[in-house]
């Protein structure tokens, strides 16, 4: 959601809305350090409390501006276990200068919530808005190179603190279901797929999510859009994990009840859902136990973000949308949201811990001869690399490690560039250079192989596409 909207730009896109979506360590272990205990025969008595008994989240927005007044943070440190960011964790905020992070903001508001028991979603790495200037003014290879260090960064000073990431965030056109026409979108088709996977190789251990608002209608073309993305990535490995929908729902964007359909056929394509910035036109009750029901009634539907605390806190304010008045109040919806918890089964099927060792498959872009490797021998391994894709001043390839006739105990990779190439990132490997020499040697998780089984490392580098010799030793 674009906080920093003028009352013009809401009145013209009445629908829109921003951001996280949300992936864990695991529905279990993302709840349990925010779960609160009740008594079997007793209704837990706040939002997060009730959302725990299922297994799921309850959570807010949260401003760092917002966090003296006594009135807000009470009502969000009793009443939520989930937190993100409201703008404080965006691309402008976090990278205010080409290369020079500052994390001031988004800290006080991450350290807020660890010290208060609750957990924190990312908001987010990649998008097409809230971009400061210095990114605003490149295209290209140049930019892509910026989102790819930019992921880099945040990920790397917030790894292993935070179980979900909201990686992309709306990438997709309002009325035609394709891709939105954007800066990032210019760099290349295959910007979102480099986005995921520079994210995985930065924090293996959190879930990635796509986040976007209006693809709530299991009839809208935005929606299949989204779902044919999801799909693909899914069917090729592509580490995708978690799909937020927004939830900014009013006479623009109504609540249909096809929406339990939405939900339970991304869940279906192998990945969690979330609704990631909840609030409702009117604050109807019923509208929001429904909605919470329909996420209740799916296994990988992990949790619920409302977009604020207090009404006044709200981004559409003049709708009076969250559960709470401006004054702090209960509204009858907040009552519709806890007895809808409170009535929840417990869930007994957790969505699983996002995989650690990813092993994508893709088809290059453009077929490319894969590069001669060695032959199997007796307790060795032989290695293969492919240009998955390519774009002006980058490409993305992979290399599959495959063992002998026994089995391997740790791998190590050797080539050579010839054209000055350099790596931006690698994942399932750790790198060293010098020179145009280059060695790859597996990560601690897939050194082991069996034999004559494979897994794959995967990088994306700077400069001409190229696929050279690839020696591989055990």
């Amino acid at each position: 959601m674009d906080t920093n909207a003028t009352p013009s730009d809401r009145l013209r896109r009445p629908r829109r809305g921003r951001v996280l979506l949300a992936g864990a360590l695991g529905v279990l272990s993302a709840v349990t350090a925010v779960a609160v205990s009740v008594p079997a025969d007793a209704a837990a008595s706040t939002l997060g409390a009730a959302a725990a008994q299922s297994g799921r989240y309850f959570g807010t927005a949260i401003s760092s501006s917002r966090l003296g007044d006594s009135n807000y943070t009470t009502i969000a440190n009793r009443e939520f276990n989930m937190v993100t960011a409201e703008n404080e964790m965006k691309i402008d905020a976090t990278e205010p200068n080409q290369g020079q992070f500052n994390f001031n903001n988004a800290d006080r508001i991450y350290n807020w919530a660890v010290q208060n028991g609750k957990q924190v979603r990312g908001h987010t790495l990649a998008w097409h808005s809230q971009q400061p200037g210095w990114m605003q003014s490149l295209s290209g290879s140049a930019l892509r190179q910026a989102m790819i260090n930019h992921i880099n960064g945040v990920m790397a000073h917030y790894k292993g603190k935070i179980p979900y990431w909201d990686v992309v965030n709306e990438a997709f056109d309002d009325s035609n279901g394709g891709r939105r026409d954007s800066n990032l979108q210019r760099t290349g088709n295959d910007w979102i797929e480099v986005a995921f996977r520079t994210a995985r190789a930065a924090d293996p251990a959190a879930k990635l999510c796509y986040n976007d608002y209006n693809i709530d209608n299991w009839t809208w073309a935005k929606t299949q859009g989204v779902y044919n993305m999801v799909k693909d990535f899914k069917s090729r490995g592509v580490p995708i994990d978690c799909v937020g929908l927004q939830g900014h729902f009013n006479s623009g964007s109504a609540y249909n009840s096809n929406y339990r359909t939405t939900l339970q056929s991304f869940a279906a394509l192998g990945v969690d859902v979330a609704i990631t910035e909840l609030d409702v036109e009117g604050a109807s009750s019923t509208t929001y136990a429904n909605i919470v029901n329909d996420c209740l009634a799916v296994a990988r539907c992990v949790g619920i973000t409302v977009w604020g605390v207090r009404d006044s806190d709200s981004w559409r304010s003049s709708q009076t949308p969250l559960l709470f008045d401006g004054n702090g109040n209960k509204k009858a919806a907040y009552t519709s949201v806890l007895n809808a918890l409170n009535n929840a089964a417990p869930n007994t099927s957790p969505s699983p811990t996002p995989p650690v060792s990813p092993s994508p498959s893709p088809s290059p872009t453009p077929p490319v001869s894969p590069s001669p490797g060695t032959s199997p021998q007796p307790g060795g391994c032989s290695a293969t690399m492919r240009t998955v894709s390519s774009w002006p001043g980058g490409f993305q390839s992979e290399v599959t490690v495959t063992a002998g006739s026994s089995a391997v105990n740790g791998w190590t990779l050797n080539w050579t560039w010839s054209g000055g190439q350099t790596f931006s990132s690698v994942w399932n490997g750790t790198q060293s250079v010098s020179g145009s020499s280059v060695t790859v040697r597996n990560a601690p998780y897939n050194g082991s192989i069996a034999a004559g089984s494979s897994t794959t490392v995967g990088f994306t580098a700077n400069g001409s596409a190229a696929t050279p010799s690839v020696t591989c030793s055990s």
